[in-house]
């Protein structure tokens, strides 16, 4: 591991608030992050209401709602790599904006939809929609703000992604008081106002993600995924990272069972969001001055580790899953804008999009064994201190991992 403790893309000191950091960027990158924005507003403020429609509104049973919500989840997730592989070959910009109009239609079916093949149909487009734009906006947003700011403009996209993942669900519990219809009517629109502002402002030379090498180009797409898949220690860096993911998704897993009411469920996304929009960007600015990238990683996959520790020793009353998904929060900011970067770090400036992608698949795999895995344990040992230690194993599996890696630099480059 390097000595620095300058990370490689350190973001300045802090220069205001979140409104006036993104006014530093050029108007590709902010509408990047308006992008991510609305995205998350008009999906969370759909989804979350969308199997209770299903089963209450339409009638449907159990595993047909199950099966809707799986199709959608596997396509986006098992369609990652294709989508960051035609970022890569085509141009950012397309795949962007052919993601939000797919997902206008999605939506627009949705609203729609009476029967389970229509409902399919539309869940599928969803999430096939997100596969397309997800490591398309990523690796546009890493080309558009430099090396040297990369890490601050992923650290302010995490706080308008958290931003939508908070204000979503408020707008949608309105307008799904009215009617489901109406929700899935609203989302649709917003799509198609992020589309055609996209088609009309993003620039075209935003993205392309061409490789440098001339030998690459001639071997057309075996040379892009024999290159990506090959890439030895970017995989072994997507496995090391996965145990994060498994951890966070634990605000939607094991916290709200704990929990047992929709009360404390609710706060547990409240406090996430609220801590990562408080402090992305001074948690980023305390990691810049004290942390390289590496120690960053480390730091942020122990800190994830020790959250559930809280359960462990205190029990599963609110207090602690609060102060749980408190710490994951924070955890998740040190972690995110530094696990971006390194990700463009590894690809070595080369097919970035199919990188993030293939990251994403790795990472979508990692939560549904780990979800599994922490549902048999959870089923087999009951709420004792068993099923916290052992995701906090996890967590410190992970930082242990990471920090082997990053021995000698070579998370530095791919």
């Amino acid at each position: 591991m390097s000595t620095t403790r300058t990370p490689t893309a350190a973001p300045p000191a802090p220069r205001g608030g979140l409104w006036k950091r993104s006014r530093t960027f050029g108007p590709a990158v902010r509408l990047l992050f308006l992008n991510q924005l609305t995205i998350n507003l008009g999906f969370y403020m759909l989804m979350p209401y969308l199997a209770a429609h299903l089963a209450d509104g339409l009638g449907m049973a159990a595993w047909t709602v199950g099966l809707v919500l799986g199709v959608r989840n596997l396509s986006q997730q098992g369609m990652f790599l294709v989508g960051g592989a035609l970022a890569d070959r085509f141009g950012f910009k397309p795949l962007i904006v052919a993601g939000c109009a797919l997902r206008t239609l999605g939506f627009g079916g949705l609203a729609l939809a009476q029967s389970l093949p229509v409902l399919v149909a539309a869940s599928l487009a969803t999430g096939l929609a997100g596969a397309l734009f997800n490591p398309a906006v990523r690796a546009c947003l890493a080309a558009e703000a430099g090396e040297e700011r990369r890490v601050e403009a992923f650290a302010l996209f995490n706080a308008y992604y958290q931003a939508g993942i908070l204000l979503g669900p408020l707008v949608g519990v309105a307008l799904t008081g009215v009617s489901f219809r109406l929700t899935c009517v609203v989302a649709a629109l917003l799509f198609l106002a992020l589309t055609l502002v996209q088609l009309r402002h993003l620039p075209v030379t935003a993205g392309g993600g061409r490789p440098e090498r001339k030998e690459e180009t001639e071997r057309g797409a075996r040379g892009q995924f024999r290159t990506v898949l090959g890439n030895r220690v970017f995989w072994l860096f997507s496995l090391a990272m996965t145990g994060s993911y498994v951890l966070s998704f634990q605000v939607y897993l094991a916290l709200p069972l704990a929990a047992g009411g929709t009360g404390v469920t609710t706060a547990l996304f409240v406090v996430s969001a609220l801590v990562a929009l408080a402090g992305q960007l001074r948690i980023t600015a305390w990691c810049a001055a004290r942390l390289d990238r590496e120690r960053s990683l480390v730091a942020g996959l122990a800190l994830m580790g020790g959250a559930f520790l809280l359960p462990a020793v205190l029990g599963r009353g609110a207090p602690a899953l609060l102060l749980c998904a408190a710490v994951l929060a924070v955890a998740n900011a040190v972690l995110y804008p530094y696990e971006m970067d390194t990700v463009v770090a590894l690809s070595g400036g080369r097919w970035v999009a199919t990188h993030y992608g293939l990251y994403n698949t790795v990472c979508g795999i990692g939560i549904t064994l780990g979800n599994l895995g922490t549902g048999v344990l959870l089923d087999v040992t009951g709420w004792t201190a068993v099923p916290w230690l052992a995701l906090c194993g996890v967590g410190l599996g992970c930082a242990a991992a990471v920090a082997a890696l990053g021995r000698g630099g070579r998370l530095r480059t791919g």
